[in-house]
């Protein structure tokens, strides 16, 4: 009777000392997975203060922040999924169907899903490579406008009208910037054919060096006019293209005051700027003599007064 009690005890102790072990596993775990968030974020919180008192740039430093957010998320969900499956295999809970059946539904929920996995797949990248900031005038797909707001779900635009686009992340195949660093202020000048080219581009470049000596614009224009040539023939035209680099975001306004100037110098220098018109003649005979063409104009009589 005595050996049976105190092999049940000796039992019980056993028992009782595995599962306080057990436990103080399980509280060691959970400690340092809280110790190992804590720690991870604040550092990078602290490099991304650091990075932020660094840039000059207001939107950079926004999408500093936004980084910083996905990765202390990102860095609190992967240590918690691991510290949650080892505490798991400390109660005696195989993790292995349960990883299985985590996979199905992973598979399952990704394939229902895999649109709203791509915007944020896509979105992230934006935001590393800074391809697109607040305040830039883009062209994504059909949709144009200024960016008011880039997320790791979309991008939203206002265009012209002020109308607003939410464009998915996951839509977007290719960005172009029209505001990054520096954009130009391209202008076809289209004047008559019977001008004299040199002419004409001597007074572009006179309105132009006037254009940048105004204080009001000329902190805005960044180089002098540049003048590529004669693009091209039209039917009653000859097309001069230039342009004028410009800070960001800038070009259009330059454009439409250079184009106000440049019809006034026209005016004055008596530089027909051209119309569509239609030349006529009679032909000509085998020797190469044309025909008279005779214009004749007749003026309507009005009728008689009829008598009473």
């Amino acid at each position: 009777m005595t050996d049976n009690f105190i092999d049940i005890a000796s039992r019980w102790w056993i028992s009782l000392g595995g599962a306080a072990t057990a436990m103080l596993r399980i509280v060691v775990i959970i400690a340092l997975a809280w110790l190992v968030v804590g720690v991870t974020r604040r550092a990078m919180r602290t490099l991304r203060t650091r990075i932020s008192d660094r840039m000059d740039d207001r939107e950079a430093a926004k999408r500093a922040q936004t980084l910083d957010q996905v990765f202390r998320y990102l860095i609190t969900v992967v240590v918690s999924l691991v510290a949650g499956m080892l505490v798991l295999a400390e109660i005696g809970v195989s993790v292995a169907p349960i990883l299985g059946a985590a996979g199905v539904v992973g598979l399952a929920v990704g394939f229902g899903a895999q649109s709203l996995v791509k915007d944020y797949v896509t979105g992230f990248f934006l935001l590393l490579e800074n391809q697109i900031r607040q305040g830039d005038v883009v062209k994504l797909s059909e949709h144009s406008g200024v960016v008011e707001q880039v997320t790791l779900r979309y991008v939203q635009l206002r265009d012209y009208d002020g109308n607003v686009h939410y464009v998915p992340n996951g839509y977007i195949s290719t960005v172009i910037n029209m505001t990054r660093d520096f954009s130009n202020a391209v202008v076809d000048v289209r004047v008559a054919l019977r001008e004299n080219v040199e002419e004409v581009m001597e007074v572009m470049r006179d309105v132009a060096a006037q254009l940048r000596s105004d204080p009001a614009f000329a902190p805005r224009i960044l180089g002098d006019l540049e003048i590529a040539g004669v693009d091209s023939w039209a039917e009653s035209a000859v097309i001069i293209r230039c342009r004028l680099r410009t800070l960001p975001i800038e070009q259009w306004g330059i454009k439409r005051e250079y184009l106000r100037r440049l019809k006034s110098a026209f005016d004055a220098k008596g530089i027909q700027i051209p119309v569509p018109h239609l030349m006529v003649y009679a032909g000509q005979d085998r020797e190469g003599k044309a025909a008279p063409f005779t214009i004749t104009q007749q003026q309507a009589t009005a009728p008689a007064a009829q008598a009473d």
